[in-house]
């Protein structure tokens, strides 16, 4: 089993971000976890067994005003996870995008933005996610997204225009009194 769940995001305007951490955001995000998977994914294959879970977020669904960077790599694992899953169809290995919402961890810390909206309107515990990703993994799902309301906000960019769905993000990013 493979469980890619390292990554990190950066807060705030693109144009005023530090360059080299959105490509260290990139890098970890991106680049290692498709690594990781072209290293695992072939001896796994080669076995006819194996699960890999690819930790995207809600992040994924939609553009993300003010973490521009982090919901596309997010988009990217969520993206890269379907199209494996369906490669590895009938191989006895599975894929599994898990997609949390805000979850508490130290990522609202890391990343500077406590005082956003989507923060403040509740997290998530992190074990109730870990148990719905473990869950779906065993099972061979291939998205789980753990939440009601986390399902919604996934759901909610296919029925509404893609400009207000990016106005909606970028005021739910807001930090509060903004």
């Amino acid at each position: 089993m493979l469980v890619n769940n390292a990554g990190f995001a950066t807060y705030g305007y693109f144009t005023e971000l530090d360059m080299r951490k959105d490509l260290e955001m990139v890098q970890l995000n991106v680049t290692a976890l498709t690594h990781l998977c072209k290293l695992f994914l072939p001896s796994m294959k080669a076995r006819g067994w194996g699960k890999v879970m690819n930790v995207a977020s809600t992040a994924a669904f939609q553009p993300g005003p003010l973490m521009a960077v982090y919901y596309a790599t997010k988009a990217y694992v969520l993206s890269l996870s379907e199209a494996l899953a369906a490669e590895l169809r009938d191989t006895g290995v599975t894929v599994t995008a898990l997609c949390p919402g805000p979850t508490e961890s130290g990522f609202q810390q890391r990343a500077a933005m406590e005082d956003s909206k989507l923060v403040q309107s509740g997290l998530m515990g992190a074990a109730a996610v870990a148990e719905d990703g473990y869950r779906a993994m065993m099972k061979g799902t291939t998205v789980i997204i753990p939440g009601f309301m986390n399902k919604l906000m996934a759901l909610a960019p296919r029925f509404t225009p893609r400009d207000m769905t990016t106005r909606l993000v970028m005021n739910l990013q807001q930090r509060v009194g903004h």
